[in-house]
């Protein structure tokens, strides 16, 4: 049974989403000053599985957890996978506010995508979203100036990847429930980081592992009280509370690790939000997608 639309909730859960988002990227990039990339995925897929073990227990057990297309799970947790070590590795590049704020193209090539492989409709709202986006990009990078970095290539690499996880996600939906999707992610991101992971692995130090813990626990709740919010309001309502996330991580930049934000990236990030905007106006995602993007 659905919950009753109620925006103060919506609101409630996106804060705890937010909050999630934010401290994940704190705990990412302290463990990685420590762990290399794919040593942290690895941990943080482990514990997520033992955080999502009591939910899967109380949704009918592994019995439940079956499915009739893995080979479609296995595709979109390596591409998923992928733009988590970019993501991760981009951290330890660039400002925390130029990360996120590349990020969010994702859903501009999710709209791309989504017209060349599922053959949604490119409309003009959907169009102007997807240059806005881009040229919102091309802002903050200033290719053929000086000032671009490969950090904004590599968090560029795993916005694409995110946004190809994402439509094969909307694909998964279609048969799996989100717990199920989610099981499968940590199980196959655990098998595909486990090598790497061990290549040079180091034993964290006492003092990592509130971090470690943080960002596995992080993970799972971001995407969970984004599914939550969801619930209780439509995306048009939860997304922009989303776009806070630039904003608070500037800070964050600057309280933390003394980053400063010039007039560029303000600018570009605010041509990619008005991107995101005007896709708003054309497309609502089903909670099950947002879960687990």
């Amino acid at each position: 049974m659905a919950p009753t639309p109620s925006i103060p909730k919506a609101a409630f859960w996106m804060a705890l989403s937010i909050t999630s988002f934010l401290a994940m990227s704190v705990a990412g990039r302290a463990t990685t000053a420590e762990l290399n990339v794919f040593q942290v995925l690895e941990l943080r897929s482990v514990i997520g599985f033992f955080i999502l073990l009591p939910l899967v227990m109380a949704t009918g057990g592994l019995a439940a957890m079956r499915t009739q297309r893995p080979l479609a799970h296995i595709v979109r947790n390596v591409v998923h996978y992928s733009g988590q070590a970019a993501w991760l590795y981009a951290l330890t590049l660039i400002p925390l506010a130029v990360l996120i704020s590349i990020e969010f193209t994702t859903p501009i090539w999710t709209a791309i995508l989504a017209v060349t492989f599922l053959g949604e409709r490119l409309s003009r709202p959907r169009l102007a979203a997807i240059a806005l986006g881009l040229i919102g990009v091309v802002v903050i990078v200033r290719p053929g100036v000086g000032s671009a970095d490969v950090g904004h290539l590599v968090v560029l690499g795993a916005a694409v990847c995110f946004g190809v996880s994402l439509v094969l996600v909307k694909s998964l939906t279609r048969t799996d429930s989100v717990t199920r999707i989610i099981f499968w992610m940590l199980i196959i991101q655990s098998v595909i980081g486990l090598v790497p992971a061990l290549y040079e692995w180091r034993n964290p130090s006492l003092a990592l592992w509130p971090w470690i813990i943080l960002i596995g626990f992080s993970g799972m709740s971001s995407h969970f009280c984004l599914a939550r919010a969801l619930a209780y309001a439509d995306a048009t309502v939860i997304s922009p509370m989303d776009f806070l996330r630039v904003p608070l991580s500037a800070l964050i930049g600057w309280l933390l690790y003394q980053e400063q934000i010039d007039a560029f990236t303000a600018g570009g990030a605010l041509l990619i939000l008005m991107g995101n905007l005007l896709n708003l106006q054309r497309r609502q995602p089903k909670p099950a997608e947002a879960a687990v993007s």
